[in-house]
């Protein structure tokens, strides 16, 4: 007989996590592929064709009723980013409901750290920026980038304790609801209130689906994707449709464990006796017996978790790849006039660079001599200097408002170029920042 491992309570709330942060750090990884291939792509003899790609046309039509024709570019900043939306939304969901953010003492510290990570470098822009042009980027360098900066951390080993990322994964979920805050109130234009209107029914009715106990995600998906038309008609960016039907996601199981552990033991039981035979073909008490425990399997999870699992891995390698391939095409050099405009790259990897690292370490620190939040565990205050730099990376969130924030493409350029110089710099400078104090502290603890 093999040895049984137990599992302490610890890892039955670690290891989820710990499958999540990975996930997270080796998307983190593509991105970067594709954001090299990307800026090789777009300055290179074949530019022509990159652009070509990314702004070819394509129309969907049923009769009348339904037209939606745009570029590649815009299907995936309308499209598929309302889709990565949709899974922070379930993320946050969970969060608040039994993660990081359902306790008022564990959410503190991310939540202090998220709000001056918000405030203080879009204060720093404004101040940089003031009377000059492209003062409307402001909510630019309030975005961290949650798969850079796992994947960055990822590359520092073992050696990274594990509330240092559970601290870097619930600020940069906060982060997310902030960014969401700002893209709906601030970078939305000329509002069809009647849309409005009715796309707020429709979510009236998905919220009483769900307090009625209803479950079947094919009805949320479709009146889901019929407010994210509708958003799209009506002038509000209509990745906050994927949002608003997160929210609207159920989060409660049929059936509790013990319940589910009893059903399949018995249907396991009825499957395979003692003295079943490994045959071609399955008898029919078998094939019962499956469908039995897919029924169990189905109701102990809830639909908010089924989503969230198998939409997760679509979302960090596909659509954010994707993502950041349309996007970071930024052309070096060129014959435009760049006067009042130059800064613009400046002011923007500044405020993520100093803004980001004095927003979340200094209101950390601020409220914690105040007596308001508490150190956790084995964590210094160096650590949260590189945390600190690690949240300016801002790249695909910084990048998605700042194609809100610009329709000219000479300022959307150096607004990329500042996000790509800010990213760069606070990441490489996070890295060796923590590379050298985790190391230190682990030698330390080996010597006591």
């Amino acid at each position: 007989m093999g040895i049984k491992k137990t599992t302490g309570v610890f890892d039955i709330f670690s290891d989820p996590f710990q499958r999540f942060f990975r996930t997270e750090a080796s998307s983190g990884i593509l991105l970067i592929i594709a954001t090299i291939l990307a800026l090789f792509w777009a300055n290179s003899p074949w530019s022509g064709m990159y652009h070509n790609i990314i702004n070819y046309k394509l129309t969907f039509q049923l009769g009348e009723l339904f037209i939606i024709s745009k570029s590649l570019l815009l299907w995936v900043n309308d499209g598929l980013m309302a889709i990565f939306f949709f899974v922070v939304g379930i993320e946050i969901k969970r969060e608040v409901l039994t993660g990081e953010l359902s306790d008022i003492k564990q959410a503190s510290m991310p939540v202090i750290a998220a709000i001056g990570g918000m405030v203080v470098p879009a204060l720093l822009f404004i101040g940089l920026n003031y009377g000059k042009p492209g003062i409307e980027g402001w909510g630019i360098p309030m975005a961290t980038d949650i798969a850079f900066s796992l994947g960055i951390l990822s590359l520092l080993g073992k050696r990274v304790p594990l509330n240092l990322k559970i601290f870097l994964t619930a600020f940069a979920i906060v982060d997310d609801i902030g960014a969401v805050i700002i893209i709906a109130l601030f970078y939305t234009s000329g509002i069809q209130w009647t849309m409005i209107l009715i796309s707020a029914g429709l979510f009236a009715i998905l919220i009483i689906a769900n307090l009625s106990g209803f479950r079947n995600i094919n009805f949320y998906i479709v009146i889901g994707f019929i407010i994210w038309y509708l958003f799209l008609k009506s002038g509000i960016h209509p990745t906050i449709a994927g949002v608003l039907l997160a929210f609207s996601i159920p989060a409660n199981r049929k059936i509790r464990i013990p319940l589910f552990v009893n059903q399949v033991q018995k249907n396991l039981d009825e499957f395979c006796p003692t003295d079943c035979e490994d045959g071609i073909l399955l008898a029919s008490n078998q094939l019962v017996a499956i469908d039995n425990m897919e029924y169990y399997i189905e109701k102990v999870q809830s639909p908010l978790q089924r989503l969230e699992h198998s939409l997760h891995g679509f979302v960090t390698f596909f659509v954010i790849p994707v993502f950041a391939f349309a996007n970071a095409g930024v052309i070096f050099g060129g014959n435009h006039d760049l006067s009042g405009v130059d800064a613009l790259t400046i002011d923007i990897a500044v405020s993520l660079l100093i803004g980001k690292f004095l927003g979340v370490f200094g209101f950390t620190y601020l409220c914690t001599k105040l007596g308001f939040l508490k150190l956790p565990g084995n964590l210094k205050w160096v650590h949260f200097m590189g945390l600190g730099l690690l949240g300016g990376v801002g790249f695909s969130m910084s990048i998605f408002i700042s194609t809100l924030a610009f329709s000219d493409i000479l300022f959307l350029n150096h607004a990329k170029m500042g996000i790509l110089i800010g990213s760069f710099i606070s990441g490489i400078s996070g890295y060796f920042l923590l590379r050298a104090t985790l190391k230190k502290t682990n030698e330390d603890s080996k010597t006591e």
